[in-house]
């Protein structure tokens, strides 16, 4: 599982590296190939390791092709993803369209998410962390409702 948070800087190239902790969840399975996609409501990418994103993958399929709300998440989500590797030193080669679509140019964020990890740029998870004090009540009451 996926957990804790990173802070890396992305290169003149796009690539950011993955930090060790996450590399080698990533890599016990004996496959360090790994998906990215954008994610679907938020400035942040997914990154799933091949296995867990095959899983996934087969979840949506079997969704109706008919449900429109189903269609427009596979153009989103599905259509977006992008197959990598990590080269020698560790890091991820982020594609120009998926760098831009999470405003990745300088410091990046890795967060665990369990099975999967988000990249932010610094700057939009920092905000995506700020809550006012009216959401962060209804966080609160959504939480006690979800009873972890």
């Amino acid at each position: 599982m996926f957990r804790g948070q990173f802070t890396h800087s992305v290169d003149a190239k796009g690539r950011v590296s993955l930090p060790a902790r996450f590399r080698d969840v990533l890599t016990a399975g004996g496959d360090a190939r790994f998906v990215l996609t954008p994610a679907p409501f938020d400035t942040c990418l997914h990154l799933y390791p091949m296995r867990a994103w095959e899983e996934f993958e087969q979840r949506v399929s079997e969704l109706s092709s008919m449900d429109p709300n189903v269609v427009r998440f596979r153009r989103l989500y599905v259509s977006a993803a992008v197959e990598c590797e990590l080269d020698k030193a560790g890091r991820v080669l982020v594609p120009p369209a998926l760098r831009d679509r999470a405003h990745l140019d300088r410091d990046a964020i890795w967060a665990g998410m369990g099975r999967i990890l988000e990249l932010w740029s610094k700057p939009d998870f920092d905000r995506a962390l700020t809550m006012t004090a009216d959401e962060a009540a209804a966080f609160r009451a959504a939480m006690e409702q979800i009873k972890l």
